[in-house]
C-alpha cells in the first residue's frame, strides 16, 4: 500500500517523477522520452539535449514546427515547407490531423542524387507522392506500429521488428516514438519509395 501512496506522491511533482527510474503508465504519458525505442535515441539526445529540437521541446509543437526544430531534420522541413518545390507545401496538413510519421534524417536525404532531386524540384506530383508515403493518419506508439499500415499518399508501408530493431520497408528507425503535439514521430535513415 505504501508504494502506491509514493506513486502518487511522484506523479504530483515533475521533478520526482525524472528522478524516478520506475516510471508507471500515467509517468510515461507526462514524459516524452519514457516511451522512445531505436538504437540511435542516446545519439540524438547527445546532439540535441535540451530546446525546441528535443525530445521534449518537439512533445510541445505540431509536427511540421517541431520538425522544423529538429536540426536532424532540415531537409524534411525543406521539402514539406515549400523550399524544395514551391508548389508543395504540406505544412498546413501536416499540422491539422493526428499522423504517424516517419521522417528521414538528412543524412537520408544525403543519399539521394542530384539529379533525383532536381526532378524533386520540378516535379511537384512526385514530391507530394513520396512525402505522403511518409505519413500514416493516426498516431501509433513503437508497440502499435508493426505490420503493413495505409499511408496518407495511398500505398502501404510495412513496418518490421520491435524495440530497437524496428524497420520501415527498408529504412531502419534510429529514433521512434518521439511525441510532437499531434503526431507521433519515427526518425528513419532512408527515404521510403511508393511502388506506385
Amino acid at each position: 500500500m505504501g508504494s502506491e501512496e509514493e506513486s502518487s506522491e511522484d506523479m504530483e511533482s515533475e521533478e520526482d517523477m525524472a528522478d524516478d527510474e520506475m516510471a508507471t503508465e500515467d509517468d510515461m504519458a507526462m514524459d516524452p522520452a519514457a516511451g522512445l525505442v531505436g538504437p540511435g535515441c542516446e545519439d540524438y539526445a547527445a546532439q540535441v539535449p535540451d530546446g525546441a529540437g528535443s525530445v521534449e521541446g518537439m512533445a510541445q509543437d505540431p509536427v511540421a514546427v517541431a520538425a522544423s526544430n529538429n536540426p536532424l531534420l532540415t531537409q524534411l522541413t525543406a521539402a514539406v515547407s515549400g523550399e524544395v518545390n514551391p508548389d508543395v507545401n504540406l505544412v498546413d496538413t501536416l499540422n491539422g490531423d493526428e499522423f504517424t510519421v516517419f521522417a528521414p534524417v538528412d543524412e537520408a536525404f544525403e543519399a539521394i542524387d542530384d539529379e533525383t532531386m532536381a526532378t524533386l524540384g520540378e516535379d511537384a506530383e512526385l514530391l507530394q507522392s513520396i512525402l505522403t508515403y511518409h505519413v500514416v493518419p493516426g498516431q501509433m506508439t513503437p508497440d502499435e506500429v508493426a505490420g503493413e499500415q495505409t499511408t496518407a499518399q495511398g500505398e502501404t508501408l510495412e513496418v518490421t521488428g520491435s524495440g530497437d530493431e524496428l524497420m520501415v520497408n527498408d529504412a531502419s528507425v534510429i529514433c521512434g516514438g518521439v511525441q510532437t503535439a499531434n503526431a507521433t514521430v519515427y526518425l528513419i535513415d532512408g527515404v521510403l519509395m511508393p511502388q506506385g
